[in-house]
């Protein structure tokens, strides 16, 4: 390391240390001015860190006394500092003094992104205490068992499963039904926590959210809402078409995750079904003629067991339904698998086509297919909508959603051709 670069690389450490003290002195040093640590003693120590780790080329013990010193000097200050309301000062103010005492070392060893992101992550935690102890209370205590499961999915079974086909009737490997059942889990996830956790500011963001975690529960949710009113409302028929709106960007996406080249195939058909279901909400949101009813959504924890062993079962199911059903029929068989599929689950169809399950088709037919499948999802939705909310109250969105599967179809055609 040259002089210039070995100076820049202090200076980084300083300019970080200034960065965390000034982080320090809003959080703690606001009321009890007492607290070891801020705006000037952070830099000291990040330099101290530094020259202590330069003095002794080949050992790190000049710097291991130094932490020693530094870290006996805080121990005395918590042991003699006194007692407000019963309570010691926070663990944080010594960890934040021993941060600032490691940035120098860390500079000089690390890439500097490194020195930065852990600098911004220590003020963002500093900065952040009185709105994480409030997310103590906010979130609930099954949430975190709840995010445990999810990363247990992802961190720990995943890497674990096997990437080659174990069975000779279908080609789809453990690790691919593996990051389907992850790949759902995740946008249906996401999807439930902001419906449980992020402010209404809309009557239709429930609906939105719904059509990201599944647009079929949201339809029936919706229409059961449209039953109880004695007339049709025009934002309950909104949020039913904006649910199955956003089907078409949660395909699109779970499509680009396993075939990005299937997924640009697909991106103007998608897209202008998404354009036309958001021109038709919005028509039927502006025939309001009062104010819009609050709208809710049932916001279920999408990674129960028995929904992750259902949605493995269907999406092995339908691959190898459909590869039985191309060598056997051929395409038109594999179409006609897209239309049951769909009204079952689309998702697992989808999955299933971007992964390769289904071999011998061409990309535009595998286009084709999903168009179907989405189609024959939106005539079930449509026939939800009239049976849980009436004919006569959800008569529009159960026609506008017939108008989508048909442009669907529509759009199906113009790929087989």
């Amino acid at each position: 390391m040259t002089p210039i670069e070995e100076a820049g690389r202090l200076g980084l450490a300083l300019a970080m240390a200034v960065f965390i003290g000034l982080a320090f002195e809003e959080t703690y040093k606001r009321d009890e001015r007492s607290s070891p640590g801020g705006i000037r003693t952070f830099p000291m120590l990040a330099i101290l860190g530094a020259l202590l780790f330069l003095l002794h080329s080949n050992s790190l013990l000049p710097f291991v006394v130094g932490l020693a010193a530094v870290a006996a000097w805080l121990y005395a200050h918590i042991r003699l500092a006194p007692i407000s309301d019963g309570q010691r000062p926070s663990l944080m103010i010594p960890t934040a003094n021993l941060f600032a005492y490691m940035l120098g070392p860390v500079a000089l060893t690390q890439p500097p992104w490194v020195v930065v992101s852990a600098s911004i992550t220590a003020v963002l935690l500093l900065q952040g205490r009185d709105a994480l102890h409030r997310l103590v209370h906010t979130v609930a205590p099954e949430e975190v068992f709840t995010l445990g499961k999810f990363l247990i999915l992802v961190g720990i079974i995943l890497p674990l499963v096997p990437n080659h086909a174990i069975v000779s009737w279908t080609p789809i490997t453990p690790l691919q039904v593996w990051l389907a059942l992850v790949a759902i889990s995740a946008l249906s996830y996401i999807s439930y926590l902001l419906q449980r956790y992020l402010p209404s500011t809309h009557p239709l963001v429930p609906a939105v959210l719904g059509g990201v975690y599944s647009s079929t529960v949201t339809t029936v949710a919706l229409a059961r809402q449209q039953k109880g009113f004695a007339e049709a409302r025009p934002e309950l028929s909104a949020g039913i078409i904006t649910a199955t709106t956003i089907m078409y960007l949660r395909i699109g996406i779970v499509i680009a995750l396993f075939d990005l080249r299937l997924a640009a195939l697909l991106l103007p058909a998608l897209l202008g079904l998404f354009l036309s279901g958001a021109a038709l909400a919005t028509w039927e949101w502006m025939r309001r003629t009062t104010a819009a009813a609050a709208t809710t959504v049932p916001a279920n924890n999408p990674l129960q067991l028995a929904t992750a062993v259902s949605f493995a079962a269907m999406f092995v199911l339908v691959t190898v339904v459909s590869s039985s059903v191309r060598a056997s029929l051929g395409q038109r068989g594999v179409l006609g698998v897209a239309v049951v599929a769909g009204a079952a689950d689309v998702d697992p169809f989808v999955l299933s086509l971007a992964q390769g399950g289904v071999a011998g088709m061409s990309p535009r037919a595998l286009a084709a297919a999903i168009l179907i499948a989405a189609s024959s999802n939106n005539a079930l939705k449509a026939v939800y909508a009239a049976l849980f909310g009436g004919i006569r109250a959800c008569r529009r969105p159960a026609m506008i959603l017939l108008i989508l599967s048909l442009i669907g179809l529509s759009a199906a055609a113009i790929y087989l051709r």
